[in-house]
């Protein structure tokens, strides 16, 4: 069977979680690559030679012609940049790229720095769209507000500091919290049934890598959106934290697999990529607060 139908037999197989995962999240090309950068190059010297990501891609219904396109876009856009060795290309992540994962990285792998008291903000240049881009919730007019964990002011805008009030919970009006609630509860519905296919030992070392990418993909794709309001200031029910709690027990556990996998199949400059460095053994450890 060629590699064509191979994939095209394994995206048709109701049975198979990867699959199953991969149709439900509808990936687009572009930013499955960039977390297939973040969460395996970046920590492991962050180069990756074309025809690894090729193969990665497949594995999730995205083919060839897909995943040329989508680099070529990325470079165009200075997300990536390309090197030949002899006849192979590489590719990096861009500087700018690559900061803006490293901000996600700390606060997916990482944990959390609780919040002292709160912003309130003041900035008559920033739109209430470009405010919500930036997890800010709109009291109105030009005023802002969001929990205040050290930021930097936005550009051209007054910060005060303000201590949390009597009722937090009021808070919680100045974001649309119920499309992150559903976020995060298609998060648990979708990847809780991966810790039964862990424990029963039914995962190759290829789909415990493409589980944990596509685990990082989702995740990443709710918490980005997420102001992270301390406790007080959340609705009852919250699914956050159990989101949270899941996407750190299927990391741990797929990571073992994952890392077999990463060591003998993908390559970058100098030839195949390290199963462990020490960025990625810093992503995990538990959490101190």
């Amino acid at each position: 069977m060629g590699v064509a139908n191979a994939v095209s037999g394994r995206m048709r197989n109701e049975s198979d979680p990867i699959a199953d995962l991969a149709r439900d999240l509808r990936l687009n090309a572009a930013a499955f690559i960039v977390t297939i950068y973040g969460d395996v190059v970046v920590p492991r010297g962050g180069v990756l030679w074309t025809g690894t990501l090729i193969d990665l891609c497949a594995r999730v219904g995205i083919n060839e012609s897909l995943v040329r396109t989508a680099v070529s876009r990325l470079v165009a856009a200075r997300q990536l940049q390309g090197e030949r060795i002899g006849r192979r290309s590489y590719y990096r992540l861009d500087a700018s790229a690559r900061a803006a994962f490293d901000q996600a990285a700390g606060l997916l792998y990482g944990h959390d720095v609780p919040a002292r008291g709160w912003q309130v903000i003041h900035a008559p240049e920033l739109s209430p769209e470009e405010g919500r881009r930036q997890r800010l919730g709109h009291m109105g007019g030009s005023v802002f507000i969001r929990p205040d964990r050290g930021q930097a002011a936005p550009s051209g805008a007054l910060t005060l500091h303000a201590v949390d009030p009597d009722d937090p919970a009021g808070l919680a009006q100045f974001w649309d919290l119920s499309a992150l609630q559903a976020g995060y509860e298609e998060i648990i519905e979708r990847f809780a049934p991966l810790e039964r296919s862990i424990s029963a030992r039914t995962l190759s070392d290829a789909d415990a890598v493409m589980a944990r990418l596509l685990l990082v993909h989702a995740y990443r794709h709710v918490l980005l959106r997420d102001p992270r309001l301390p406790q007080a200031a959340l609705p009852p029910g919250w699914s956050g934290h159990d989101a949270r709690d899941l996407f750190r027990r299927l990391y741990l556990r797929l990571t073992p697999a994952a890392e077999r996998h990463i060591a003998a199949r993908c390559e970058g400059e100098e030839g195949a990529l390290p199963a462990q460095t020490v960025a990625s053994r810093d992503r995990l450890l538990e959490p101190t607060i």
